[in-house]
């Protein structure tokens, strides 16, 4: 393999530097690649993961559908649909599944919203005592 150079250089990273824009555990982000949620895109010669700043983006909307509670089949037809609005912007199918998403998203967002303004409540309480 060729060693990169400029900015492909600068947009590959390792395992670890996921890990650290992400915030989750090299652990998990192995997991991901194991079920094909986020396969790397790249490896190098003594096998080691390599990523694009592509990967990255992916992750992030990963990350951000785990705290609402999204399977991992969820979170993989969720960025199949991305991928495929990418490549087809008007791809009717596709924009009424990113419609449900974003609707079950909002539906789950607004529990857990519920769900911290009782735990703020609860605290105050608390304190109060």
């Amino acid at each position: 393999m060729d060693k990169p150079t400029g900015t492909e250089a600068a947009s590959r990273m390792h395992i670890g530097d996921i890990a650290e824009a992400t915030g989750l555990s090299q652990r998990t982000i192995r997991h991901y690649d194991e079920v094909g949620l986020l396969p790397a895109t790249t490896r190098s010669e003594g096998g080691f993961r390599i990523y694009t700043a592509a990967d990255l983006a992916r992750m992030l909307v990963i990350r951000s559908m785990k705290p609402l509670g999204f399977t991992l089949e969820e979170m993989g037809s969720l960025l199949d649909t991305v991928d495929t609005l990418a490549g087809d912007p008007q791809n009717a199918p596709a924009r009424a599944l990113l419609a449900d998403y974003l609707q079950r998203a909002t539906e789950k967002r607004n529990k857990l919203a519920l769900n911290l303004e009782r735990a703020d409540s609860f605290l105050e309480d608390l304190r109060g005592r």
